[in-house]
Parts: structure tokens; sequence; C-alpha cells
């Protein structure tokens, strides 16, 4: 039997789960986490943004940040979770991936995932699961998990 793994993120976590048959519940294999996509985003910025000196007659103005600090360690996590999913492809830990996550964080992980690893993704629902039990998420799925395509 091909062994499947349901995927289950947020910003801030990430739980690995399989299933013995299709039918089956969920199993937690492992957990990664990601303190900071907890943090707000006044805390992940340490300090207002630096000043650069301006014209030749001494004006000075303020550097803006570019990027959302919350957005920035979303992803920094999703792209920790894609190397994490291409090491186990690569150890044959998995032959098919279903993945649930938030919609914003779904987008972050297809776009940091490599071209091999998504062509396992049998599956993904853009559904907000993480903090639920294994129960509740399996009632997410369909009742027979889906297979890779042949």
């Amino acid at each position: 039997m091909e062994k499947t793994w349901i995927l289950v993120a947020d910003s801030s976590r990430a739980r690995i789960f399989t299933a013995k048959t299709p039918t089956s519940p969920l199993n937690e294999i492992q957990t990664l986490t990601h303190p900071e996509g907890r943090l707000h985003a006044r805390d992940l910025t340490t300090d207002l943004p630096g000043r650069e000196a301006g014209n030749p007659d001494h004006s000075h103005h303020g550097l803006s940040i570019r990027t959302d600090p919350k957005k920035q360690e979303a992803i920094i996590f999703a792209r920790h979770i894609s190397q994490q999913l291409d090491e186990a492809r690569k150890n044959h830990s998995y032959d098919q991936l279903i993945i649930i996550a938030e919609p914003a964080f779904l987008g972050l992980l297809r776009e940091h995932m490599s071209s091999t690893t998504a062509k396992l993704i049998t599956l993904e629902l853009n559904k907000n699961l993480g903090k639920q039990n294994p129960d509740i998420i399996r009632q997410h799925l369909p009742d027979i998990l889906p297979r890779a395509k042949q």
C-alpha cells in the first residue's frame, strides 16, 4: 500500500499525519513549530525603521519596512516545511501527500514547494484546522483518501 502523509499547517505549526488504510483514522507522526508565527507584528520588529541621509541639504527620511514581518515569518516557515517534505520524499517516507492549510499559507506552501514534491499532492483543502484533533481533521477529508494517479 502507498504511504500517504496528511500535512495540516498554519503559519506557526505543521502537523503530519498518516493513515494505515484509505479509510482509517489519522495518526500524528510529526510536529514542526515556528513560534515566531504566533507573535504580533510589533513583537517581530525590535526597532523603528532606520534613517537614511537624503539630499545634499542634509535632510533625512525614514526607511520603510519592505515586507510585513508576519508575512516574512510565514514565508520562512513555508520554506522550512517544504524542505522537510522534500527530504522525506527523497527518503521515500511517503508516496502521496494531502495538504490542509489556511488559504494564505497554502499559497505560500505551493510557492516554495519543489515541483517533484508537488506532483505527489492528491488533495488540497484550504481550511484552518491546525488546532483541531485528528478525529475532527479526518471528518474534513473524504471517507476514502484519494490515491495518486498512476
